[in-house]
Parts: structure tokens; sequence; C-alpha cells
């Protein structure tokens, strides 16, 4: 009889690791400039999004 159980840690479903997929529509010239940035930094688009928006969110202000 074995003197142990193994179990392997199960990965992390998707959505398990911090991040939400979202999708948004965005105009094509937007597209092209976030690809070119892309090339130039060595980063995914995906990765370009996330910095520009967390840099740009507390610029934000609201009037009422």
């Amino acid at each position: 009889m074995a003197e142990e159980i193994r179990i392997k840690k199960k990965a992390a479903r998707r959505g398990d690791d911090g991040y939400k997929i979202v999708s948004v529509r965005m105009k094509d010239e937007l597209v092209e400039r976030l690809d070119t940035l892309s090339a130039q930094t060595n980063r995914s688009r995906n990765e370009l999004i996330n910095i520009l928006l967390v840099s740009a969110i507390d610029l934000v202000k609201i009037e009422g």
C-alpha cells in the first residue's frame, strides 16, 4: 500500500487570475496607432491598453 497520496494542484481556471476579458469597439485609426506603438515598444496591444488605462483613469474629473 502507498505511504502517501499525491495530488497536483489544479491550474487556475480562466478568469481566476485577477483579470477579466473585456470586449471594446475601437476605430481602425486607434487600433493602427496602438499597433504602431506596440511595434515601437515591443509590447502587446493588450499590455499597452492596460498601461494606458491605468495611467489615464486617475486623470478623469467628473463634472456635475
